[in-house]
């Protein structure tokens, strides 16, 4: 692979020991994955952040690398364990909430923005068409290079990391024209009414075309929250980093689907999907925001909710930027007097909820996928109304 002088400097050693170790595991990925030359990157996102997820060893990693090393770009992060600020009203012990401020505060040494959302391109962290970045979390990989049209690959913590100490990344895979675009067409033939529905449909795509890029023909309208709900689910079902939306996305005009394999999408498999997906009866609580919800999200659950209590207790997760809005527009005080509580920093993933609850409920197919494995929780998956009005 090609280096620059300045990406042999960092090899080198020239720019301190950690950089070099950053540039030596970029250097072997693209060796791995047959990359020409690196490419600078405008924004990185890193994963790895709750204690729950990384552990000792991860703090003592990124304490490490804090000592020395210091980002060059715009770096935001992903969610952590808990509400960073409110930590206590979760239910979570002194403990963990210890050692994840320790994580916090070595990312925050090194520069690195502490969004602690999935959600960075409704935080301030939103690259332009085209722009090549480096991001880790899978719905914000899907996102960014489908509705955006940013270039990033499936980046792992650490070689996030290592590219925003270093600036730049291996070029390969879908940062090269080539290689996106799509190997599946798939034909709705059902009306998608909510979020969860997209959610529900990108569940079931993902499990078909695994690592696959599909086209999708048949959607007749779709939000952001509607796209951000359909890439999550298919990253989480399977691989899928990129899709395209007939009419919608931006790379849809751009790409060949002449003599592509179809699968179709109707109220059959979407019916099975959500049967597939609910594995318990009765939750303890319903949880909103996986990925994080956006202002929008808030303002649909406060207009559902007004006036009157939900049927169970609800959290919304979101990142602090929104929830500072969501605050300063009434919204966390119509929330919290229907018994609901925004959540900030965190999300039910990545949060120690199977010390808390038993079975939660929620409008996400990304959550639904990974509670019962990550968290321990039966499962309940219906729309958001469904949850809050049933």
């Amino acid at each position: 692979m090609h280096l620059t002088k300045e990406q042999e400097r960092m090899l080198d050693g020239e720019e301190g020991e950690v950089v070099a170790r950053m540039m030596r595991l970029l250097v072997r990925l693209g060796d791995v994955y047959g990359a020409e030359k690196m490419v600078p990157v405008t924004s990185v996102q890193v994963a790895g952040v709750s204690y729950k997820s990384i552990g000792d060893a991860g703090l003592e990693f990124l304490q490490d690398i804090a000592k020395e090393a210091r980002v060059k770009v715009l770096t935001f992060l992903n969610p952590a364990g808990m509400d960073l600020e409110n930590w206590k009203e979760m239910g979570i012990s002194e403990e963990f909430a210890k050692k994840q401020l320790a994580i916090i505060n070595a990312f925050q040494k090194m520069g690195i923005v502490i969004s602690a959302t999935c959600t960075p391109y409704l935080a301030g962290n939103l690259p332009r068409y085209r722009q090549h970045i480096a991001w880790s979390e899978s719905s914000a990989v899907s996102f960014a290079n489908s509705v955006i049209g940013a270039r990033t690959n499936r980046e792992g913590g650490p070689s996030a990391l290592a590219a925003a100490v270093t600036g730049f990344t291996p070029y390969y895979g879908l940062h090269l024209d080539e290689n996106r675009q799509p190997n599946v067409i798939v034909k709705v033939k059902t009306e998608l009414k909510t979020s969860t529905d997209f959610a529900a449909m990108g569940y079931y795509i993902g499990k078909e075309v695994k690592k696959g890029i599909p086209y999708f023909q048949g959607i007749k309208d779709a939000d952001v929250d509607d796209l951000k709900a359909l890439g999550a689910a298919m990253a989480a079902s399977g691989a899928v980093a990129l899709y395209h939306v007939e009419g919608i996305t931006p790379e849809a005009k751009e790409v060949s689907i002449e003599g592509l394999e179809e699968i179709e999408f109707g109220e059959k498999e979407l019916k099975e999907t959500y049967d597939r997906l609910s594995t318990g009866d009765e939750p303890d609580i319903i949880i909103f925001g996986c990925p994080h919800a956006s202002l929008n999200e808030i303002i649909k659950v406060a207009k559902i909710v007004e006036g009157r209590k939900a049927r169970k207790p609800f959290w919304i997760c979101t990142s602090r930027a929104v929830k500072e809005i969501a605050d300063k527009m009434g919204l966390r005080e119509k929330i919290e007097a229907a018994g609901g509580k925004i959540v900030a920093d965190t999300c039910m993933v990545v949060s120690p909820i199977e010390n808390l609850f038993n079975t939660t409920a929620v409008n996400s197919a990304k959550a639904a996928h990974y509670l019962p494995g990550f968290c321990k929780q039966k499962v309940v998956f219906k729309s958001m109304e469904d949850l809050l009005e049933g």
